[in-house]
């Protein structure tokens, strides 16, 4: 039986995405049901109920680069002074 390639590279995994869209219907769906923001109003009544998953989740989608005032880089420095125990 011959092997077949898969799926082609780039292309999205459709099974994937269709799980996707259902879970964020869900929540919307539970959103709804504790306040009028559907998602939002989900996504804030976890991070009370379970701050640890939240914090996970939330460090997923924080950029992770961080950048300053106006999109700058962030300028920092690092200073060491070494000191005499003796003094």
């Amino acid at each position: 039986m011959p092997i077949s390639p898969g799926r082609p590279k780039g292309k999205p995994n459709r099974v994937t995405g269709l799980l996707k869209d259902a879970i964020l219907k869900a929540a919307e769906q539970a959103g709804n049901d504790i306040g009028n923001d559907g998602l939002v109003s989900y996504l804030q009544h976890q991070a009370v109920e379970n701050p640890g998953p939240f914090m996970t989740l939330l460090s997923r989608v924080l950029p992770l680069q961080m950048t300053g005032i106006d999109d700058e880089p962030i300028k920092h420095s690092i200073r060491v002074t070494i000191v005499d125990p003796k003094q």
